[in-house]
């Protein structure tokens, strides 16, 4: 298993001394941003589709500094209801597809998308009830009209072209948890699977241990990222929260680095669980901690992944 970090929270720098940051920090492997929510700081996606000797340059840059690149990520809304929004969106997933096959990258991270709850809505519209009547409504138009249907395509695309899809189970998206993922899966493709990220998972109350034992060999690629979760705040207003991510002391919940949510032990039966459905890839560190540098929280997340995780193989059960 290797440790790897998103290079997202490096957006200001250039691509080469976010590379340099991340063999600083002491990670092994790099997820990139190709489009979408993430952007493209360190991904000249048009350039690098356009140009075998650019390609070759930037792979070179990565694997020269003894970094592997994970995954390209490309979070959008591909299911958007304003159609030019979701053509742009669908353009970038695209891209991001090809880009991959390209560079030999296995996986493209991305979100399954919202849609409106209803033709001709102009919102895309997150439902998280099933009364009034409504809702159920909503929901049957949002996955049998509209995200099926569009990732059926999507699918065949990025199955031709040999790349996996991982989608991270997001609040505010159609795909949130591992009932959504697995349904989205089974309609479409095992071409698409997980980006599984834990943080956005406990404050929903969630076991990770359990979601991954339940996913297995769906989960692609993993996000590090941890989330405290506020017990008092919790006991009077519950866990959902639209507060601003500043406001810290008033939230439910507030993402950390990795130890300041959740502590080693917790992270240790994450990687047994992952080892045990048979993931050994990438745990990627997404660094969103408002309470700390970028370096010093980076810092301890990998720390406290580099205790956690198990990077050579197993020995033969000489005692059984």
């Amino acid at each position: 298993m290797r440790i790897g970090v998103f290079t997202a929270l490096w957006g200001n720098l250039s691509f080469e001394q976010a590379l340099d940051k991340a063999v600083a920090a002491g990670v092994t492997a790099v997820e990139i941003g190709a489009g979408g929510y993430p952007g493209e700081p360190h991904c000249p996606v048009d350039e690098l589709l356009a140009s075998e000797s650019a390609r070759a340059s930037y792979l070179d840059a990565i694997h020269s500094r003894g970094l592997i690149l994970s995954a390209l990520s490309c979070h959008d809304n591909p299911v958007d209801p304003d159609p030019g929004y979701a053509r742009k969106a669908d353009e970038a997933f695209k891209k991001a597809i090809r880009l991959a096959k390209l560079l030999g990258v296995p996986v493209v991270n991305a979100f399954s998308g919202l849609p409106a709850g209803a033709p001709g809505d102009k919102t895309p519209n997150w439902v998280t009830c099933p009364w009034p009547p409504h809702f159920l409504a909503a929901l049957d138009y949002q996955w049998n009209e509209v995200t099926i249907p569009y990732w059926q395509g999507a699918a065949r695309f990025a199955e031709e072209h040999g790349i996996k899809v991982a989608f991270e189970m997001h609040p505010g998206m159609l795909v949130y948890n591992v009932e959504t993922l697995l349904k989205l899966r089974n309609a479409v493709s095992p071409i698409l699977g997980c980006n599984f990220d834990p943080s956005h998972l406990w404050w929903n109350g969630v076991d990770p241990v359990a979601a991954i034992r339940r996913l297995g060999d769906a989960i692609f690629h993993v996000h590090g990222k941890d989330v405290y979760v506020d017990g008092i705040n919790i006991s009077v207003n519950g866990c959902n929260d639209n507060k601003p991510y500043g406001e810290i002391l008033q939230r439910a919940w507030t993402f950390r680095s990795i130890g300041y949510g959740h502590d080693a032990k917790v992270w240790k039966d994450i990687v047994s669980a992952l080892r045990l459905v048979g993931y050994d890839y990438v745990i990627s560190i997404e660094h969103e901690d408002a309470i700390m540098s970028q370096d010093e929280g980076l810092a301890k997340g990998v720390a406290v992944l580099k205790e956690a995780s198990v990077f050579e193989a197993p020995g033969e059960m000489f005692w059984a």
